[in-house]
């Protein structure tokens, strides 16, 4: 399969760097726990904003926007499902504002937070909510869409698809968190049998995100390349949380982190960034680490 002309051009590089935490940084930033992360695209646009520009200065080449929740499904949880489209747009146009030329921005699209299985919502439902996000990211004008942080497969599959529906690249990136190896999704679902759906759903991309520090993501990374002819995405987390003094604290620094990227273009890796904990220091590692 040819690969999306948006990602040949990317792909010149010998690896592309992502960003790094969103969340975390936002909640440096003030945001509250119970409060919806993406609601700041509207009522605090500049401390958005700071997060996006970090992120470039520090050297990326994607970003990412603050639209991770931004479905219907999950933002009604916020008594939000009627700004869908406000809210998406909103944070597609604060990433796109924060790189100008220096980056392209990939929109975030996350999971429902509804359990199929458990029958909280159906596929209808689901396809409804993501297309509708995907419409509105693409017009607001990103270059590409991740599906992220999936740990059903089969919700991961439907994202994939309406995001395919723009015509923009689409990421496929899957939280592996479980089972004895931590090498399986919450649903069960191996890296293989992941990155084999994800590709015939149409991803351009495959890859993991979240769920465990960056010394787990060799094999994954190794796993995924193997699995499906297709460019490998990754973005671990800055290690696992310890609490420390009533705090969350991430223990990996930067450099620990860093020393990983060699390993990770070994095992296959095209895009590298970093998930929960990372920060705009990770990132500027990372640029320190790889071919520019």
């Amino acid at each position: 399969m040819a690969l999306h002309p948006t990602l040949a051009r990317l792909l010149t590089r010998r690896v592309v760097i992502t960003d790094g935490a969103w969340g975390t940084q936002l909640q440096a930033r003030g945001l509250s726990g119970g409060e919806c992360p993406d609601a700041w695209n509207l009522s605090r646009p500049a401390d958005v904003e700071s997060v996006a520009r970090a992120y470039v200065d520090a050297g990326s080449h994607v970003i990412l926007t603050n639209t991770f929740r931004s479905n219907r499904l999950a933002l009604a949880g916020y008594e939000l499902a009627n700004r869908v489209r406000e809210l998406n747009v909103a944070g597609a146009q604060i990433s796109l504002h924060a790189t100008g030329a220096k980056a392209l921005v990939f929109a975030s699209m996350g999971p429902s937070g509804k359990m199929l299985m458990m029958g909280e919502t159906t596929e209808e439902e689901l396809k409804a909510a993501f297309e509708e996000q995907a419409e509105a990211l693409a017009e607001a004008g990103v270059h590409g869409l991740v599906v992220e942080t999936m740990s059903d497969l089969a919700e991961a599959m439907i994202a994939v698809r309406a995001a395919k529906s723009t015509g923009l690249p689409v990421v496929a990136s899957m939280v592996f968190d479980s089972g004895k190896n931590k090498d399986r999704t919450m649903m069960g679902q191996t890296v293989e049998q992941c990155a084999v759906a994800l590709a015939d759903a149409g991803a351009d991309v495959v890859g993991a995100n979240c769920g465990r520090g960056i010394a787990g993501y060799l094999a994954l990374c190794q796993r995924l390349a193997q699995a499906a002819a297709l460019p490998v995405w990754i973005k671990p987390n800055a290690g696992l949380p310890e609490f420390v003094d009533g705090k969350l604290i991430y223990q990996t620094t930067p450099d620990e982190f860093a020393g990983f990227a060699p390993a990770l273009m070994d095992a296959g890796a095209r895009f590298i960034g970093g998930c929960c904990g990372s920060t705009p220091e990770f990132i500027r590692a990372l640029a320190a680490k790889v071919p520019a």
